[in-house]
């Protein structure tokens, strides 16, 4: 091939970069348009069911022709940032940036939200209540340490709805200023990320340090300040504070992830594949637990978890936290529900939305 022909198709490919950029642009005034519409008729802009319509549409129409995950990527980023011109999202995070929790939220809402920084789960949840922010990112369970117990209390007290859930893989590295393994006197990291590298941490560094800081993040931040420290952090910490890898992957388990609650105060329309969260308690009586079980299996519905937690109004009473699938708004579900409050002593709908790829 010579140059003349590398030159005419590059100049192909301006073009069609122009035709993309037009039809973006236009693309963004329907939006408007439509975010417009929605004012006037009081409904609202964040509409995750027409999202998933939307992309499930161009994967089938693209028939694996344009690499399908970067095709989610590409899309999920034109959806997001024609949605910000409808309203600017705001979202609430347990911070700081860099964090696992931080990463989940940029891949759920991506770059146009405007995503703000909290320091404790706690915070998160009094954001959305106060309607400071619209939706909340919050952790619910971890593959390894199992259910985060401050978010099911939280989401039990505060009565917040669940709007959608993110599963974000967990993958730790060893930062520092230099990049040298011999340079560290001390480690730094949150407590659940020490404890999944312990192993590495006693065969590589046996005699260094390690301490405890609220958040991965923080630990980088040490590190970028003191060059005897290290950090257990992502990648994206290590961007963010102009470290060097010392390490990859240093977990010692694989395939560790953490499941994230997208949480606020609407609900979420009826996708065809989402799920639904549910607390309810029971009599202190034989075959209780048993009857309400009954009411899913009968019904043929599929429970993805359940899990009791101490009430927090009485001392030896528990409460019963489920997952199934399904939403509210099918009549399966619905019937089931209303079944259960027959066996319950309460029965709370937490919320039913789509469900995250694990």
């Amino acid at each position: 091939m010579d140059k003349e022909e590398l030159k005419k198709l590059r100049q192909k490919i301006d073009k069609i970069d122009d035709q993309l950029l037009y039809l973006l642009k236009k693309r963004l005034e329907l939006a408007k348009t439509i975010g417009k519409i929605k004012e006037g008729i009081g409904s609202q802009s964040f509409d995750l069911s027409r999202e998933k319509e939307v992309l499930g549409r161009i994967l089938k129409q693209n028939q694996g022709f344009f690499p399908e995950e970067a095709l989610k990527v590409i899309y999920s980023e034109i959806i997001k940032a024609c949605r910000s011109v409808q309203e600017k999202i705001k979202v609430a995070y347990l911070g700081p940036e860099a964090t696992f929790s931080h990463i989940a939220t940029l891949e759920y809402f991506g770059t146009s939200a405007e995503l703000i920084p909290v320091e404790t789960i706690l915070d998160v949840f009094e954001e959305v209540s106060s309607e400071r922010v619209k939706f909340g990112v919050v952790p619910i369970e971890n593959s390894i340490e199992g259910v985060v117990a401050t978010t099911l209390d939280a989401i039990y007290e505060y009565g917040l709805k669940v709007c959608g859930e993110v599963y974000q893989s967990i993958s730790h590295h060893l930062l520092n200023q230099t990049g040298r393994l011999e340079d560290i006197k001390k480690v730094l990291s949150h407590p659940q990320a020490i404890a999944q590298c312990r192993k590495w941490l006693r065969k590589k560094l046996p005699s260094v340090p390690v301490d405890t800081v609220p958040s991965t993040a923080l630990a980088a931040k040490w590190a970028a300040v003191d060059e005897k420290v290290a950090a257990i952090a992502s990648l994206m910490a290590a961007k963010l504070y102009h470290l060097q890898v010392v390490a990859k992957n240093i977990e010692d388990i694989k395939g560790n992830s953490t499941r994230f609650w997208i949480i606020g105060k609407e609900e979420v329309p009826f996708t065809g594949k989402d799920k639904t969260s549910l607390i309810f308690s029971v009599s202190d009586r034989p075959g209780a637990l048993f009857e309400v079980l009954g009411c899913f299996a009968k019904r043929k519905i599929n429970l993805t978890k359940i899990e009791s937690r101490p009430s927090k109004n009485e001392p030896w009473k528990y409460i019963f936290f489920l997952d199934c699938e399904g939403h509210i708004q099918e009549p399966v579900v619905q019937e089931c529900i209303e079944e259960m409050k027959n066996y319950c002593l309460q029965v709370i709908w937490l919320g039913s939305y789509p469900k995250g790829k694990s």
